[in-house]
């Protein structure tokens, strides 16, 4: 049995969770909030999360656990098995974590603790994040998927990068990041309704 600890709250936490049930595995959440406790840090070297035990040893890091849950169980696939297809979903990927989700939780102090962010700040993420939804819309396709007709790695990081960077640019940047990206809200709309985020989304409000 695979233990899931973290927080139902975290985005990744989410992502992971959505993972867990799009491969069928059974698995134990553990609530956990991020620490710098020793025995938090052995999960997770950044005291971060989600992180995953398996067996009595850990991982963390929703990418790393992705890795290994693929392999664990291939089916169904998350990555195409074309090696091309399979590296356009990690760019895809790798563009969603760095110029989207990093540059929007610039603003995170202010939604999650109260610390005003500084105009200075929000003005450079505004910018930061018209040229970040600029790069990622020329990856997407969105028929009916991100990248095509296969469900991927690549919907679950947009559905869950998009939920948390949009709430931090409309709460505290003061945009809306999807305003001239119809498609991708589009596909977020259709992604919500998908069993596993579906479920997700359920657990989470309960």
């Amino acid at each position: 049995m695979i233990r899931l600890y973290g927080l139902r709250m975290s985005n990744y936490y989410s992502l992971t969770k959505a993972l867990l049930i799009e491969k069928g595995l059974e698995f134990e959440e553990i609530k956990a909030p991020p620490a710098q406790k020793e025995e938090y840090l052995q999960r997770s070297p950044m005291g971060k999360m989600p992180s995953i035990e398996v067996d009595g040893r850990y991982m963390s890091e929703s990418l790393a656990i992705f890795q290994y849950l693929e392999r664990l169980q291939p089916e169904p696939a998350l990555l195409p098995s074309d090696p091309f297809a399979a590296g356009k979903v990690m760019e895809l990927v790798s563009h969603l974590k760095l110029d989207i989700e990093l540059v929007a939780r610039r603003c995170l102090p202010e939604l999650l603790f109260g610390k005003p962010v500084s105009d200075e700040t929000k003005e450079q993420v505004r910018a930061d994040l018209a040229q970040g939804i600029k790069a990622v819309s020329r990856l997407y396709v969105c028929d009916p998927y991100a990248l095509g007709a296969e469900f991927t790695l690549a919907d679950l990081y947009s559905y869950y990068t998009f939920g948390l960077a949009g709430t931090l640019a409309s709460k505290v940047a003061g945009i809306d990041l999807l305003a001239d990206q119809p498609q991708i809200r589009d596909l977020i709309g259709r992604l919500a309704e998908r069993p596993s985020i579906a479920r997700v989304t359920v657990e989470t409000a309960g």
